[in-house]
């Protein structure tokens, strides 16, 4: 980004209120955003945090307040769906949020040509534009354009022969991904993403946090993944109970200061109605007495206790759901076994040969990339999909509930009582509704239909579900999903204090790191174990890809694990390529800077004052560097496929 940013206020959100016919949603909240500064947006689910990014776009008119921006802010918006009905393929969709760079390189080509049989007053024209060109080329990090589409187009998850698909073709998840690329390229001042790592895997997730830590222009991010929000924000805004409160720090730094905050105006609160309690026990006393003396200072504590400033009890803490899984029977301590499933469909092969192995009370995590075969694990566990071979055994005394994503498992035409009443018939009507209750199904919603409830509402139903069953081995496919945070803080605690065993697919790491005991990663059909939560993970791995990175003399004469003697040709050819491959890497990046040099020279040489009259000069430099940037142009795209062949 070429953009130079500093400290000033970018965007003043002014006491912007709003109601809707079911109530307020949003009383007169107020902050400002800096330039450069990258905040967070939370709260819970119907607190109005997607209302406000779209008043802050003018998709939405607030009640009252204004927003004031600062000249020429450009702010660009992500919503949580996004239809695009594009013809544009999907690169030619990406390559547009840079449609200046690539007009002006148009110019480039152009002025280049005409260059060629021009002289004299015209020759110096032209070289004067074409300068000017270059520069702002430059100055738009022109030369990079390309690369910098493949690499987002990489990072959210396209292949290469995905970037030909035309754009109003895609599912609405890909439609999301495609305009979160456009966005994330289009250099605005200001970003506002809602939800956007919703249809991304774990890692174009983790290719979002860093390209978003070195994105120059400001963020407000609405989001419920909060080690997303922890790697990304250094700012919180928490929308509660109408009304919006800042805090400095990522989401992890909030969660502890408002921690201490609510547990210091609790205290506060707490001793200001005992102090009240025991002056106005004083005062009835005071006036029991009844003499004048006694009556005249009852009044005047009286009139003291009128002038204290009352504290408002602080908000309680949404305890949402009553969420408590026990294990109606103690399974035995080998739970699950698994031993060389395989499952293909038509030519394309998920995986072969896998086996895990699940002991009592552990908490594992599947984990991987969309469309590895995590989901179609846990389906050949409960039985839903057969495997092509292999086979699935359960421990003495296990008895499994399984938890899908699609909520496939509730009957759409059921109501929320049915459900519960239909498979639960020895429980009570009173104990139904209190059980809804529990779960945020009040008066008349438990009699709402499933095919009525919002993806939230049915995650909570399931959940519900899941309390009830009493098994000791849970199956859980994306449990967060449709969550608000204290929803899932208040999973996390459950999962946590479950005597039973727990097997799950999840990308919300924050939430694997507080409930795992042991991660599988499935990559390219073969699984790898880790003994630790989502931070051990990460160390790990980053130890295990620098030691298979470590190109050293020692490693290649004295390999840790040396391949079969059958295989021990095959490895040396191998070896042989990579040293190839990596001299390539080098002889290729010595050339580009040879070249960039070349050109820093030409360009220096012509803007000299002595040579600006030289025709014969200029017309060979101009023309000695069209060739060179022709050339360069060739090998930052034979380095990117180096350098991508050589992760």
């Amino acid at each position: 980004m070429s953009k130079m940013y500093h400290q000033y206020m970018l965007i003043d959100i002014q006491n912007i209120t709003k109601s809707y016919p079911a109530g307020i949603v949003l009383g007169s909240v107020s902050f400002h955003i800096e330039a450069g500064q990258k905040c967070a947006l939370i709260g819970t689910n119907g607190s109005g945090k997607t209302t406000l990014l779209k008043i802050m776009v003018s998709e939405t008119a607030p009640d009252s307040g204004q927003i004031v921006a600062a000249a020429g802010c450009s702010i660009g918006y992500l919503p949580q769906v996004h239809e695009i009905s594009s013809s544009m393929s999907l690169y030619e969709y990406i390559k547009d949020a840079r449609k200046d760079v690539f007009d002006l390189e148009k110019r480039l080509r152009q002025t280049e040509a005409l260059m060629k049989n021009a002289e004299g007053e015209e020759l110096e024209k032209l070289m004067k534009s074409y300068s000017s060109l270059s520069h702002e080329f430059e100055q738009k990090n022109g030369f990079a354009a390309e690369s910098e589409i493949r690499g987002v187009l990489k990072g959210l998850g396209f292949e290469n022969a995905e970037s030909g698909r035309i754009v109003s073709e895609l599912s609405g998840g890909e439609k999301t991904r495609a305009a979160l690329g456009r966005l994330l390229l289009s250099e605005h001042d200001l970003l506002l993403l809602d939800e956007p790592t919703n249809h991304l895997d774990l890692k174009a997730v983790e290719w979002l946090e860093s390209f978003l830590s070195s994105y120059r222009g400001a963020l407000l991010i609405v989001s419920h993944d909060r080690y997303f929000l922890d790697k990304t924000v250094s700012k919180v805004f928490e929308i509660e109970n109408h009304h919006l409160i800042s805090y400095d720090g990522n989401y992890s730094v909030f969660s502890e200061k408002k921690a201490r905050v609510r547990a210091d105006q609790l205290k506060a609160y707490l001793n200001q109605q005992k102090e009240i309690a025991r002056q106005e026990e004083v005062i009835a006393k005071l006036r029991s007495f009844n003499r004048e003396k006694s009556i005249k200072r009852a009044e005047s504590r009286v009139k003291a206790l009128e002038r204290i400033e009352r504290l408002e009890k602080p908000v309680e803490l949404k305890s949402d759901m009553s969420l408590k899984l026990t294990p109606a029977v103690l399974s035995g301590n080998d739970v699950l076994s698994i031993d060389s499933i395989s499952k293909s469909y038509g030519s394309a092969k998920l995986f072969s040969d896998l086996s895990i192995e699940l002991k009592r009370s552990e908490k594992v995590a599947l984990i991987g990339a969309n469309g590895t075969g995590k989901t179609t694990i846990l389906k050949i566990i409960n039985g839903l999909t057969e495997p092509d071979q292999g086979r699935v055994a359960f421990g003495a005394n296990v008895f499994f509930s399984y938890y899908d994503q699609e909520q496939q498992l509730l009957d759409p035409d059921k109501t929320i009582f049915e459900q519960i009443s239909d498979e639960h018939p020895d429980m009570s009507n009173t104990e139904i509704r209190n059980l809804c209750a529990g779960f945020l199904f009040t008066g008349d919603a438990v009699f709402k239909k499933t095919e009525m409830l919002s993806g939230g509402e049915k995650v909570r139903l399931s959940l519900a579900r899941l309390m009830l069953s009493k098994a000791n081995f849970l199956i859980l496919d994306e449990p967060t999903n449709h969550l608000d945070i204290v929803s899932r803080e208040i999973l996390e605690t459950a999962i946590r204090n479950y005597t039973g065993t727990v097997f799950y697919v999840s990308h919300d790491r924050y939430f694997i790191n507080r409930t795992a005991t042991r991660i599988l990663e499935l990559e390219n059909g073969i699984l790898t174990e880790y003994k630790g939560n989502y931070d051990y993970y990460i160390e790990k791995k980053s130890e295990r890809m620098s030691a298979a990175s470590a190109d050293t003399p020692e490693s290649e004469a004295c390999p840790s694990e040396k391949p079969a003697s059958g295989e021990w040709q095959d490895y040396k050819k191998e070896q042989a390529r990579l040293r190839k491959q990596a001299a390539d890497l080098r002889k290729t990046e010595d050339r580009i800077q040879a070249i960039e040099e070349r050109i820093a020279a030409i360009d220096e040489e012509t803007s000299l004052p002595e040579n600006a009259r030289n025709a014969s000069l200029l017309a060979d430099r101009y023309q000695e560097r069209s060739g060179l940037s022709e050339e360069l142009e060739k090998l930052y795209v034979q380095w990117e496929t180096l350098a991508e062949a050589s992760t």
